[in-house]
């Protein structure tokens, strides 16, 4: 596949407890950063950006109707954005479509003073990191 190189996710799954909330929440943001609609099918859908796919679903061999990120397991999910003025952009909106804002006393610093960031949890417990690396940084 063009883009695909060593190292690079081919997908991400993340099981979710109702696929209708995780599709208000999760589409909406990675339609936002520019992931498209891949794949769709009862249990699940997925958005794709280059050879990367990320899969939300509901599936019947859930053993918990929770999440918690402070468990072993995946913590949150990290993503790149283009600028400061998104980041803000982002935040704002994400409260319509049940992210809420974590660290919002120390936000957008609350990784360091040079890593301006927004992290979200969504109403079932996942967090993600929406991530402005200032171009002097190039990472």
């Amino acid at each position: 596949m063009p883009g695909a190189t060593t190292g690079t996710p081919h997908h991400i799954e993340i099981w979710v407890p109702h696929l209708a909330r995780a599709i208000h929440s999760w589409g909406w943001l990675l339609q936002r950063l520019g992931y498209t609609l891949f794949q769709s099918w009862p249990a699940g859908r997925s958005w794709r950006m280059g050879p990367t796919y990320i899969v939300l679903e509901e599936s019947p061999d859930l053993t918990a109707d929770d999440h918690d990120r402070r468990r072993p397991g995946l913590n949150h999910l990290a993503f790149h954005v283009e600028s400061t003025q998104l980041v803000d952009m982002l935040c704002e909106e994400a409260t319509q479509y049940g992210w809420r804002l974590l660290l919002s006393d120390r936000h957008p610093y609350a990784g360091g003073p040079n890593h301006y960031a927004a992290y979200l949890e969504d109403i079932d417990g996942f967090e993600v990191e929406l991530v402005a690396i200032p171009p002097e940084q190039g990472y």
